[in-house]
C-alpha cells in the first residue's frame, strides 16, 4: 500500500510539472552520466591475507528536469555482494520540487539526511570508502542489520537553505524526511517511521558545522531468547563540521547509536553481546600538492560496536589522489588497522588500496 502511494505521488508530480512546459521540451533536459570504479586491495591480516583485484563500483545515472521538478534515476552493479543482495539493483528514484531554495521537497528512494559524508559521492569522497562509523550507523552495512543501502531508504523529504549571505552562500540550511526504516527497495515491516533530519551553519563560505537526529525502528527482528518478532527502536545522533574550499577538505563527524544490533548485514536476528550501544568518529584532511593534479590525504577512524573500547576497530590511513583528468583519477591508500575485535596478538594488521576511478 505504502509503495502504491508513493509512486501514485510520484506520478501526481510528474504530471503537474509536465503541464508547466511544452511537451517537446521535457527530454531534451534529459542527462545521462556515471562512474567506475576499479580497485585492487590486500592486506595481511593473520591468518586471513588476502589480495585481490575488485570491480568495486558502476553507476548509470539518468537526471531530468520537468517543469519545477527534478528527477533522478540511478541503478548500481557492483561484485560486493552481500547476503541475499543482487549484483544489479535501483539505488536513486526520485523527484523534487525546486522552485523555492528555502524549501525544496523530494519524494521516492534517495540518501536519508544524516551526516556530511553519506551523501558525498563515492568518488570526490576521496577515500577507498566511507569510514567505518558511517557504514555502521548510516545505513550502509548498517549495524542494525539491514541490507547495503548505500545510506538510502524511501520516503519523503523537506530542505532547504535560508539566509542568503553577500557573497552567494546561505547561512542556514535545514533538511528533514520520515521513512520506512527499512533501507532501499524494501516496504515497511513494522507500520513505524523513521524520522531524521539535520541543519548545519555556514558562517563563512566553504565551513559547515551541523547536527543530525535520527529516531525510528527497524521491523521484524528476531529475538534468540523467546524466538519471537519485534521492531527494535533506533535512537542516533551525529556532530559534525568541515571545511572545504579551493581543494582543501578537513572533515570530522562523531556518531552514536542506541539501539540492539543484528547478527550481521542482511540478518533479522538480535545479537545481544553487541550491546545496545555504539559510537565511532573520524578525521581526515586532504590537501593540494600540485592543484588540480595531486592530492595528499590523512585519516584517523575509530568505530567501537558496543561502545567498548575492546570492541573497537582504529585506522590510521594516508594515501595519494592523482587527477589525470577531472574525469580520470588514480587513488593510493596505506591503512594500519588496529581490531581489537581479533584474537590477543593479532590486533594489527596493514591494508593497501589503489582505485582507478572514472566518470562519465
Amino acid at each position: 500500500m505504502k509503495n502504491r502511494i508513493i509512486i501514485t505521488c510520484l506520478l501526481a508530480l510528474f504530471t503537474f510539472g509536465a503541464k508547466a512546459q511544452d511537451t517537446k521540451s521535457w527530454y531534451e533536459n534529459i542527462k545521462f552520466s556515471g562512474y567506475g570504479m576499479l580497485q585492487y586491495q590486500g592486506d595481511d591480516k593473520e591468518g586471513d591475507e588476502k589480495n585481490s583485484f575488485n570491480l568495486r563500483l558502476l553507476r548509470m545515472i539518468v537526471d531530468g528536469k520537468v517543469g519545477e521538478f527534478d528527477w533522478r534515476i540511478q541503478i548500481q552493479g557492483t561484485n560486493a555482494k552481500g547476503p541475499g543482495e543482487p549484483t544489479v539493483q535501483l539505488v536513486d528514484l526520485y523527484t523534487e520540487w525546486v522552485k523555492h531554495k528555502e524549501a525544496r521537497v523530494r519524494v521516492g528512494q534517495f540518501k536519508r539526511p544524516f551526516t556530511f559524508e553519506n551523501p558525498t559521492h563515492p568518488v570526490t569522497q576521496g577515500w577507498r570508502g566511507y569510514a567505518d562509523v558511517i557504514n555502521r550507523l548510516s545505513g550502509f552495512g548498517d549495524r542494525a542489520g539491514e541490507k547495503s543501502s548505500g545510506g538510502r531508504d524511501i520516503g519523503v523529504q523537506l530542505q532547504g537553505d535560508l539566509f542568503p549571505a553577500s557573497d552567494g552562500h546561505r547561512y542556514l540550511h535545514y533538511q528533514v524526511g520520515v521513512f520506512n526504516g527499512e533501507g532501499i527497495n524494501t516496504s515497511d515491516k513494522d507500520e513505524r517511521k523513521d524520522i531524521i533530519g539535520g541543519a548545519w551553519v555556514t558562517p563563512v563560505k566553504g565551513l559547515r558545522i551541523g547536527a543530525f537526529g535520527w529516531n525510528g525502528s527497524h521491523g521484524k527482528m528476531v529475538d534468540p531468547l523467546t524466538n519471537t518478532t519485534q521492531s527494535v527502536t533506533l535512537n542516533r545522533y551525529c556532530l559534525s563540521a568541515e571545511w572545504d574550499k579551493d581543494e582543501y577538505t578537513f572533515r570530522t563527524e562523531y556518531l552514536h547509536s542506541q539501539g540492539w544490533a543484528s547478527q550481521g548485514i542482511g540478518n533479522n536476528v538480535i545479537d545481544y553481546a553487541k550491546g545496545d550501544k555504539a559510537d565511532g568518529w573520524y578525521v581526515f584532511g586532504i590537501v593540494p600538492l600540485i592543484k588540480s593534479k595531486l592530492h595528499a590525504k590523512a585519516r584517523y577512524q575509530s568505530y567501537r560496536i558496543s561502545k567498548e573500547w575492546d570492541t573497537s576497530v582504529n585506522q590510521v590511513e594516508c594515501g595519494l589522489n592523482y587527477f589525470f583528468t577531472k574525469n580520470l583519477e588514480l587513488h593510493l591508500e596505506y591503512s594500519h588497522v588496529n581490531d581489537r575485535t581479533l584474537a590477543a596478538g593479532n590486533h594489527n594488521y596493514n591494508l593497501i588500496d589503489m582505485e582507478l576511478d572514472f566518470r562519465f
